[in-house]
C-alpha cells in the first residue's frame, strides 16, 4: 500500500482532467458517487469482451463461465463483510432496492396492526420512505430516534433510544454513517440495545461500506444494505445481507425467473435464498465489477482508507470553521467525523456555493441530501457537503477552502 495516497490517482483515469479554464478537477463529491479504478473498469471490459452470457442453466462454456463468476462475486461479498454463508448474499440494484426488498417482504409476513418501526432522525428518505409504505399497508406506528444538538453534534438521543424500544418494536432501521452530518453510529451497540427488547435491525451502510471495515457477526445486526457505486464499483448493483434463518421465512418479492423451484398453472413454489428474491436476468456484470473493487479495497486496506478519509474530513472541518458566517453540521470541529463535512454558508443557498465552486473545478454537492424532514428540524433549507475519498488530498480542502472564501466575499461576506 503506497504510504502516500495521493499517489493513488493514477488508477483512476477520470480524475486526469481539467475542467473549464484549465483547472484541475477536485472531485469532492463521494458521497453521491465514487469514482472507479482501472481494475474495476477492466473487470467490466473482460466480462463483456469474453464471458458475456446469462448465468445459470446454460451449459455452454461462456454461460458456465459467467455463473462462475457471478458466484464468486456472492462469495467476495460474503467475505468483504464476515457473513456465515454466500447465501445470506442478495444482489441488488443498491441500498434503496435493499431496503425496500426488507420493508415490503418482511413486513407482509410479520408487520401487524399496532407495531412500531423505530427510525432515527438522520435517515436518507431510502430508508424512510419505503418504511412509511409499508407502515401505512398494515396500520403500523413509525417512532424516531432524536438527534441532541443545535447542529447534531453529539449525534442520537441514547436516553431517548431506551424509552423507545419497547416490546411494540420490530425493527429499528438505522444508518451507520449519516449522509448529511458525517455523524457515526455504534452499531453493534444500538442492534444490541434493539435485541433485548426482540426488534431486529437494518443498517444502512451505503456511506460506511466502501470506507471501513464491516464485520455482520460482530455487529449483530439482521439486515445490512449497501450500494456498489459508493465504494469504488460500478452503478446498478448493490447488496442486501440478510440473516440466513430469517431469510428462509420471509416471501419472495419479486416473481419470474430464476427464483423458481416449480410453477403449475395456479401456483409455484420457490427457491431458497439468495435464488428466491433475484428474479430475472441478474446484473452479472456489475456484480464481477463490484468483486473487482473489494479486490481493490481491500489491498489497500479499509483500516487505512477510515484514518484517510477521517483525517481529511476533520481538516477539513477545522479549515472551513475558520471562515465567518458559515455552519458546520455534525461533530465540532477538531472532533473524529466519517468522511465529509457539510455546511450552510450565510446569505448564499447550497446551490449557488456548488455552481461557484464549479467555476474552481470543484466538484460539490448543494441540496437536502435527501433528508428533508432533518434540515426541516435544523432550520435549514439546504446544505452544501464536501465528501472525501481514497484518491483525494490535504492540498485540495486548501484549494475548497480558498474557494469558499472567494465565494463569500462575492455574496457579501466579511
Amino acid at each position: 500500500m503506497p504510504a502516500d495516497f495521493s499517489l493513488l490517482r493514477a488508477d483512476f483515469p477520470v480524475l486526469h482532467q481539467t475542467l473549464a479554464g484549465g483547472r484541475p478537477l477536485v472531485y469532492l463529491d463521494n458521497a453521491a458517487t465514487t469514482h472507479k479504478p482501472r481494475a474495476v473498469i477492466d473487470a467490466l471490459s473482460r466480462f463483456y469482451e469474453r464471458d458475456n452470457s446469462n448465468v445459470h442453466r446454460g451449459l455452454h462454456a461462456l454461460s458456465m463461465r459467467a455463473t462462475d463468476s457471478y458466484g464468486a462475486a456472492r462469495a467476495r461479498v460474503a467475505k468483504f463483510i464476515n457473513a456465515a454463508d454466500p447465501a445470506e448474499i442478495i444482489f441488488t440494484r443498491g441500498t434503496t432496492e435493499g431496503v425496500n426488498l426488507v420493508a415490503q417482504s418482511w413486513c407482509a409476513a410479520n408487520l401487524k396492526p399496532g407495531d412500531v418501526v423505530l427510525l432515527t432522525e438522520m435517515e436518507h428518505h431510502s430508508n424512510l420512505v419505503p418504511w412509511q409504505l409499508a407502515a401505512h399497508r398494515v396500520g403500523a406506528t413509525l417512532r424516531f430516534v432524536p438527534i441532541v444538538g443545535d447542529n447534531a453534534e453529539l449525534g442520537l438521543d441514547l436516553d431517548a433510544l431506551d424509552r423507545l424500544l419497547t416490546p411494540q418494536v420490530k425493527i429499528f432501521a438505522f444508518t451507520h454513517i449519516s449522509n448529511t452530518l458525517g455523524v457515526t453510529n455504534n452499531v453493534a451497540d444500538l442492534c444490541a440495545r434493539a435485541r433485548r427488547v426482540g426488534a431486529l435491525t437494518l443498517v444502512d451502510a451505503a456511506q460506511s461500506a466502501g470506507h471501513e471495515p464491516l464485520d455482520v457477526r460482530a455487529l449483530g445486526c439482521d439486515f445490512l444494505v449497501f450500494s456498489g457505486h459508493k465504494m469504488a464499483g460500478p452503478t446498478g448493483i448493490g447488496v442486501l445481507y440478510g440473516r440466513r434463518a430469517l431469510l428462509d421465512t420471509l416471501p419472495p418479492w419479486q416473481g419470474g425467473g430464476g427464483m423458481i423451484a416449480n410453477v403449475d398453472w395456479q401456483e409455484s413454489t420457490w427457491k431458497p435464498a439468495p435464488e428466491r428474491f433475484e428474479a430475472g436476468t441478474p446484473n452479472v456484470a456489475d456484480a464481477i465489477g463490484l468483486h473487482a473493487a473489494m479486490d481493490y479495497l481491500d489491498t489497500l486496506g479499509r483500516p487505512a482508507i477510515a484514518a484517510h478519509d477521517g483525517t481529511l474530513a476533520s481538516c477539513a472541518a477545522v479549515a472551513l470553521a475558520e471562515i465567518p458566517g458559515i455552519r458546520l453540521l455534525g461533530p465540532r470541529p477538531g472532533s473524529p467525523r466519517a468522511g465529509l463535512v457539510s455546511f450552510a454558508l450565510k446569505d448564499a443557498h447550497a446551490h449557488d456555493v456548488v455552481t461557484f465552486a464549479d467555476q474552481d473545478g470543484i466538484a460539490l454537492r448543494g441540496g437536502h441530501h435527501c433528508n428533508q424532514p432533518l434540515m426541516r428540524k435544523l432550520g435549514l433549507p439546504s446544505t452544501v457537503r464536501a465528501s472525501f475519498y481514497l484518491y483525494n488530498t490535504e492540498a485540495e480542502i486548501v484549494t475548497l477552502a480558498a474557494s469558499l472564501r472567494r465565494i463569500q466575499k462575492f455574496f457579501g461576506g466579511a
